[in-house]
């Protein structure tokens, strides 16, 4: 069953929506989790039901639990805030299936650097004023010129997870 969700504009609901990260350092033997507080957005869903959109990352807003480790991320070495102080998805198209998944195709941009990027999207809940959609997803950092890797701790693939709430935006 495919749930049809209302054609127009929808605003991401920040203090709704979560985005996270996860990596495995120290050799695979400690996992960092961070989260992004300041997150934003909006999408279009169309009449065929696909939909086009924007979600932004405040790079700034990546909170490990751990200052120290925090500023290292914004530096130079990771996410270089400075120059690029936000992360952006623009979805290109996202097409609802059968089974309450939307396939998700879309560009990817952190550190200046842009990249293809397809995953699938769980719709979690959708109404008529609202919808939240779960997804996770995996980015090879050293893609987006995120290379640092003292003594070869970090390796393998970012895992990042979603849940975006959105609103229907008013008229």
């Amino acid at each position: 069953m495919t749930v049809a969700v209302e054609t127009g504009l929808w605003q991401l609901d920040p203090t709704a929506s979560t985005v996270a990260l996860r990596h495995k350092t120290m050799w695979g033997l400690v996992t960092v989790k961070g989260t992004f507080s300041g997150v934003g957005g909006q999408g279009e869903v169309r009449p065929d039901g696909s939909a086009v959109g924007t979600l932004t990352v405040d790079v700034a807003s990546l909170d490990t639990k751990s200052a120290k480790r925090d500023t290292h991320l914004r530096s130079a070495d990771f996410f270089d805030a400075d120059n690029h102080p936000e992360i952006t998805l623009a979805v290109r198209s996202a097409e609802p299936r059968a089974d309450e998944t939307v396939h998700v195709v879309g560009q990817l941009t952190a550190r200046g650097v842009s990249r293809p990027l397809s995953f699938t999207a769980r719709l979690a809940q959708a109404g008529a004023d609202s919808l939240t959609l779960d997804a996770e997803f995996t980015v090879d950092r050293e893609q987006f010129g995120m290379g640092w890797n003292q003594l070869g701790m970090m390796r393998g693939l970012t895992t990042v997870t979603t849940t975006l709430r959105f609103t229907r935006a008013a008229a």
